[in-house]
């Protein structure tokens, strides 16, 4: 079944009147058209059945013939318009100018369902904003995004989503940690699809280059076709500013669930925040393995550790106070639009503080099996994350067993230690360990529900299966030897990660010893 191209973004937004693809600035204008570069022996490796059934696809069509040679950029289905945008952002704090579309090309827009899509290709060349890059990515970069699209949507995180994987049978150079030691590595292509893959990015280069017209058509596009649904005030000040507290609301969401289920992001520039609320951009995240609040998966990250576990909230409250000064940019100075501006601002960046608050709690109180919070909770919740990073506890263990304990001290004891993953920390806080669990039994005793119950109810919101990074990294590896199996095993095991299956026990291991310190497991970087 052919895919219904309607591509609204070109028709509304203005364009650039050069189409030769070469780097440039690209100024007074939103986007370019450029074409995917075609690879060599594209071969499917792996698909969302999930996404081929949304988009009207079939199973037997996507991974052969006119379809799988769209997916590579070989080239072009009927209908597509293809084209890359410009954008900048705040990068690790500090505005990095123009950015762009380096390695990603829009094939257009796709409704189906009357629901709209928009697909790209990531890896498919180079376009005006590659920089000096070549627009191709790589194996272990797009297994990674491919599989953490798919595995965040099944937690039920807010994420784009990913189409399809496919070899190029080209290869790409890579420096995997700018360390001098490039070399060639296999090149792969991730189509990734979401209902808008605009960017923080998106507004903040326009603002930065006082192009208010380009900012205002931004703006009035973005509200128009991606947030259809919601009735805004008429008044512009008023709508800008609904908007911009609908943004931060869906922002404080994403990250209140980055936080229950363990994920760091990596790199959380404002060129990486949508303005849907979506996970975008999958490069050096990583899952919590020993609980760590100050753990990044970043090496470009590590002595800063600016986009830790922990401050992830803190980022994004100042990532939205990027977008807030961006969109002041609308109103004159010292005039009476820009004080009611700046007011409805303000309100967005508490709607923010209130949202994340609200949606923190929740959680963990999900996560814990309280069946109401309570003002003492957040005590009892600091001594055990406290008692979980001195100790070394994995994370996801953790809450796991954490349902299955009872007033019985032995049994519990037999529990926890499978979250350990040192000995020597076990003996040394077992008696730590004892006294939260007591705490805890007490607390949850009040509740008076019912042990199943509150194990069923917190088997819920804490996954026994996520993608922790060796065994994404176990895949890369066997891939990279012509083995592609494990791709598709951990696309099964994690559709349904939060029900425990007999014969996936490997798949809810502790990380091993041997990755502890691995590249690819600990350490990772920017490189694609």
């Amino acid at each position: 079944m052919p895919l219904n191209f309607d591509n609204t973004f070109l028709r509304a937004l203005p364009g650039e009147t050069e189409t030769g693809n070469f780097t440039r600035q690209v100024k007074d204008a939103i986007w370019s058209r450029v074409v995917p570069t075609p690879v060599h022996a594209p071969t499917m490796l792996a698909y969302s059945t999930e996404m081929v059934t949304t988009l009207g696809l079939s199973a037997t069509e996507i991974a052969s013939g006119d379809t799988l040679s769209a997916l590579a950029g070989n080239s072009l289905f009927p209908g597509s318009e293809p084209y890359a945008t410009v954008y900048g952002g705040h990068q690790f704090g500090n505005w990095a100018g123009q950015l762009g579309d380096g390695r990603a090309i829009y094939l257009g827009e796709v409704v189906a369902n009357d629901k709209r899509w928009e697909l790209q290709l990531k890896g498919a060349g180079p376009t005006p904003y590659s920089r000096r890059a070549d627009g191709r990515a790589v194996l272990r970069s797009s297994i990674r995004e491919f599989l953490c699209s798919e595995a965040m949507h099944h937690l039920g995180v807010p994420t784009t989503r990913a189409l399809s994987l496919v070899l190029t049978g080209d290869k790409v150079m890579r420096d995997m940690f700018y360390d001098g030691n490039a070399a060639l590595e296999t090149g792969a292509i991730v189509c990734r699809v979401a209902p808008s893959f605009t960017r923080f990015g998106h507004f903040e280069i326009h603002a930065a280059r006082n192009d208010l017209a380009l900012l205002k058509q931004m703006i009035d596009f973005t509200i128009t076709r991606d947030f259809a649904d919601i009735d805004f005030p008429t008044d512009e000040i008023e709508k800008i500013g609904a908007w911009f507290q609908e943004i931060c609301a869906r922002s404080a969401v994403m990250i209140a669930h980055w936080m229950r289920v363990g994920f760091v992001h990596g790199v959380m520039n404002t060129d990486n925040m949508s303005v849907l609320g979506l996970t975008i951009d999958y490069g050096p995240y990583g899952w919590i393995d020993n609980f760590d609040p100050g753990w990044t998966p970043n090496t470009t990250d590590g002595e800063g550790k600016r986009y830790c576990y922990g401050r992830q909230a803190e980022i994004a409250r100042w990532n939205v106070e990027r977008l807030a000064s961006a969109f002041m940019m609308v109103t004159d100075e010292n005039s009476l639009e820009s004080d009611a501006l700046t007011s409805r601002m303000a309100d967005g960046l508490a709607k923010f503080d209130a949202v994340y608050e609200a949606e923190t709690t929740k959680n963990f109180a999900a996560k814990f099996g309280f069946a109401a919070w309570q003002a003492t909770d957040a005590n009892t919740i600091n001594t055990i994350f406290n008692l979980m990073t001195v100790a070394e506890i994995d994370m996801t263990i953790f809450f796991r067993q954490l349902a299955k304990v009872t007033n019985d001290v032995d049994a519990n004891r037999a529990l926890m230690r499978e979250t350990f993953y040192r000995e020597d920390l076990r003996s040394k806080h077992l008696a730590a360990m004892d006294d939260w669990l007591a705490i805890y039994l007490a607390r949850i005793n009040d509740d008076g529900i019912v042990p199943a119950t509150r194990a069923t109810s917190m088997n819920r919101v804490n996954p026994i299966y996520v993608l922790r990074n060796y065994l994404a990294q176990e895949a890369i590896e066997l891939a990279t030897s012509g083995d592609m199996s494990m791709i598709n095993s951990l696309l099964d095991v994690l559709r349904h990660p939060y029900a425990e299956t007999l014969g996936l026990e490997k798949f809810a291991a502790k990380r091993p010893d041997w990755a502890r310190q691995k590249a690819g497991c600990s350490m990772l970087s920017c490189s694609s």
